[in-house]
């Protein structure tokens, strides 16, 4: 038996081969994710839109569920996967050093032993900005250090939507 060499990471130039390729590999990371979402019990939210503009779409259960939780975990307008490590941008709600800054001025001005609820919730929840933003951070560091992942397979629980048309 015979193993498949690494596909060469370029744009299809003929157009009834793209179109293949793109169904196929869709269809494998449909699968991809139904299967995470099986095996491992994880929500998973998956939007795809194709180079003619048709959105293809898988949930675990609810999208605007998912991307509601999504919105409440990483903030309205923090992208967890943008950021630069030498970045120096205060008004950046993602950059670890305002989050920092914004924890000390929270000690500075509260007395945590005294601090009510909503005051502790809010460190809290600028604890939880400042680690999350670290992590990504962190991510980043290490997949630009040579770390990667890659996946395919075949054809699963399929999206709503409906084939492209070979042209």
């Amino acid at each position: 038996m015979t193993r498949r060499g690494r596909v060469e990471l370029r744009r299809i130039e003929d157009r009834t081969s793209r179109q293949v390729r793109f169904s196929k590999r869709r269809s494998g990371l449909f699968k991809k994710a139904f299967e995470l979402s099986l095996l491992c019990d994880a929500e998973v939210a998956l939007l795809v839109f194709s180079p003619a503009g048709k959105l293809y779409e898988y949930a675990s259960s609810s999208i605007k569920g998912i991307y509601d939780r999504y919105q409440s975990f990483a903030g309205a307008g923090t992208n967890l996967n943008e950021g630069d490590a030498s970045s120096n941008n205060d008004g950046d709600p993602s950059n670890i050093q305002s989050s920092l800054r914004a924890i000390t001025s929270w000690s500075l001005q509260n007395n945590a032993d005294e601090s009510d609820a909503s005051k502790l919730e809010k460190l809290e929840k600028l604890l939880t900005q400042a680690l999350r933003n670290t992590k990504s951070k962190k991510m980043l560091a290490q997949q630009s250090g040579g770390a990667s992942t890659s996946g395919s397979g075949e054809n699963s629980n399929g999206p709503r939507g409906q084939e492209e048309e070979r042209a």
